[in-house]
């Protein structure tokens, strides 16, 4: 079913003001979760406000609570996220990364005793619309086992890369995982299988099967050992700057929070207008040259990063945010 935009980001309003949330950042935080599953992503956008609600309703996240900086290094800065809001307090985080990258060229917020984050990408795409390369990770709960074994033991931990671009942003948005969790449940809620083998079933065999890798635990790294490589070190770079906890430490607590993040913004104009309309043609040339790379069947067009964010948008403002009845009516169900 598809429902309109304004109308799903007005009900997780409500709901989100009857749990104490101002005003202001009611309307944020449901416009995030709204543009999630607007752009096409909703594993992280309505298919996880119930669960974003419930963290509120158990205590987990406070929140009237507000970030707070508590040391910085020049363009480097590191804040207390006081157990607020995971999406409110990474927005505000990259605003600031972007603030000071517009001081000093480059900035950098690192962020500790925070939450879920919910969908990174909307926090490349604000640095992308402010003109910005974005950089962001967060660590999460030990969901993923490193390479060679069976127990989840490092975190799926999400980053983001993006690339400002005047036809579109590029905006790249990955877990650790080939796929993420919520995107597993997106696909096990469609009653399909995985395009690509996602993770191990019971037997220990590579499977296409979303709820056997649920069942399991046990995605598939990407890169295999690359990616349980990567995890391991986005962990530790974004506790050990934030001051926060790792993965190893936020696994020991039964649900999720405290995580630890990072946010990087750089300026990419140097050299004004030139260096400006220089960085522009390299932009271009480059996903010109993606774009005319010969695809495997005549039927698969190349696509670039964030391009389907943007169709997906496209279709949603024309005919309305596609969303799973059954969430919506949980969703519903809550006002």
């Amino acid at each position: 079913m598809r429902v309109d935009f304004a109308e799903i980001a007005e009900v997780l309003q409500q709901i989100l003001r009857r749990r104490g949330f101002r005003p202001e950042d009611a309307v944020l935080s449901a416009r995030l979760f709204a543009e999630a599953s607007r752009d096409g992503v909703p594993s992280h956008g309505l298919n996880r406000f119930s669960a974003y609600v419930a963290a509120v309703d158990r205590g987990e996240i406070v929140p009237t609570a507000v970030p707070e900086r508590v040391g910085t290094a020049g363009a480097l800065e590191r804040w207390d996220g006081r157990h607020g809001p995971g999406n409110l307090n990474a927005w505000r985080s990259m605003g600031r990364a972007i603030e000071l990258a517009g001081q000093y060229g480059i900035g950098c917020v690192a962020l500790a005793r925070t939450n879920h984050w919910m969908r990174g990408g909307a926090y490349g795409w604000r640095a992308a619309e402010a003109g910005f390369i974005g950089i962001c990770w967060t660590n999460t709960i030990g969901n993923l086992p490193p390479w060679g074994s069976v127990q989840p033991a490092v975190g799926n931990n999400p980053m983001i890369i993006a690339v400002p671009r005047k036809a579109g942003h590029i905006v790249l948005d990955f877990a650790m995982s080939q796929y993420s969790y919520g995107r597993l449940e997106s696909y096990r809620r469609a009653g399909g299988k995985l395009p690509f083998p996602g993770g191990y079933d019971t037997r220990g065999e590579l499977t296409t099967d979303p709820a056997e890798i649920e069942r399991t635990q046990r995605p598939l790294p990407i890169g295999m050992w690359k990616g349980s490589g990567l995890a391991l070190m986005l962990d530790l770079t974004a506790s050990i700057l934030s001051g926060g906890d790792s993965t190893n430490r936020i696994s020991r607590r039964p649900t999720e929070h405290d995580v630890s993040q990072l946010f990087i913004a750089a300026r990419p104009q140097f050299g004004g207008e030139a260096g400006e309309s220089w960085a522009e043609s390299l932009v271009e040339e480059t996903i010109a040259a993606l774009r005319g790379a010969t695809p495997v069947a005549p039927e698969t067009e190349v696509r670039y990063p964030g391009e389907r964010v943007l169709e997906s948008r496209r279709r949603a403002e024309a005919e309305g945010v596609e969303v799973d009845g059954e969430v919506w009516s949980l969703i519903a169900s809550m006002r």
